[in-house]
């Protein structure tokens, strides 16, 4: 917790700063500088199946600083064999939340991004020979990562990179890092 209590105030600071450092610009909600964007993932195997569904919307407050807000879900399935290719173990979770998120552009093309998310985890863990092992909780997770934006037609190509600070082991983010490509309409 006291992770998630520094980075929000990090990001607080980082969103005053990028705040006062532009030019006055048009005051009022201006949907132009609205972009929607996201995630998809799938991966299938005789091991695993991974499927990932993450939109997100947002805006630009200014040229340098984006935030906005996001669902998630994911399904994780994964296989264990032993030595006789005979199925020992198996793990179902799948994972629903919200996230926010703030970005800051030193300059267009590159951002550095900050996202608190929320997930709920439900599963099952299955050892053959023995009873079956449920979970169903709330999971946080603080991802901090960095990113291109390429403009491209009316949007962009996003490539980022980002870790889970927080390591909660139930988290689908648990030990690795996590690289997204996606594209944003809009501004």
């Amino acid at each position: 917790m006291k992770k998630f209590i520094v980075c929000s105030t990090i990001l607080s600071l980082i969103a005053i700063y990028s705040f006062g450092q532009d030019a006055p610009e048009k005051k009022g909600f201006d949907k132009s500088r609205l972009f929607i964007g996201g995630n998809l993932g799938l991966s299938f195997s005789s091991y695993s199946t991974s499927i990932n569904i993450t939109p997100q919307v947002g805006y630009f407050f200014s040229q340098h600083f984006a935030a906005g807000v996001g669902l998630n879900y994911a399904l994780y399935k994964y296989n264990i064999y032993n030595y006789n290719n005979v199925v020992v173990q198996k793990q179902t979770y799948s994972y629903a939340g919200i996230n926010i998120f703030g970005r800051v552009y030193p300059i267009r093309q590159a951002f550095v991004q900050v996202q608190p998310e929320l997930n709920y985890v439900w599963g099952t863990l299955t050892n053959v020979g023995y009873p079956d092992s449920k979970v169903s909780q709330f999971v946080p997770s603080m991802l901090l990562g960095a990113g291109a934006a390429i403009p491209a037609g009316r949007g962009s190509m996003v490539l980022s990179v980002m870790y889970d600070v927080l390591q909660n082991n139930l988290s689908p983010y648990y030990h690795h890092a996590i690289y997204g490509f996606g594209y944003n309409i809009g501004f």
